[in-house]
């Protein structure tokens, strides 16, 4: 296997588990974003600015790992190697996003 497909390969099952996430999330997310928007439109544009970013996020950091195709490796592990720098990414956008819409959520006073 050559090193295009190998880093082609990682970086497309990184967008897949990214793509993944977000469908998990989307529905969830737009919702809370309407409740805080106060409208559709603005959630909508939210919650697409999330998808975005939670998708090139990880792709951007499987994209910064390049497998160094050794003949003693197999070609498994550089996937794997390129897919655990792309889900750091996508951990990394998950998190960032949720810490940056909790910060809008209303406390009440206790």
């Amino acid at each position: 296997m050559t090193s295009s497909w190998i880093f082609a390969s990682g970086l497309i099952a990184t967008v897949g588990v990214s793509t993944l996430v977000i469908a998990h999330l989307r529905r969830s997310l737009q919702q809370l974003l309407t409740t805080l928007c106060g409208h559709a439109d603005p959630a909508s544009f939210w919650t697409a600015f999330s998808v975005v970013t939670v998708i090139l996020v990880p792709a951007i950091f499987a994209m910064g790992s390049w497998p160094d195709c050794n003949a003693a490796t197999p070609a498994v592990l550089l996937v794997a190697e390129q897919v655990r720098s792309g889900l750091i990414g996508l951990v990394l956008s998950v998190l960032a996003l949720g810490w940056i819409v909790s910060r809008f959520i209303p406390r009440s006073k206790a």
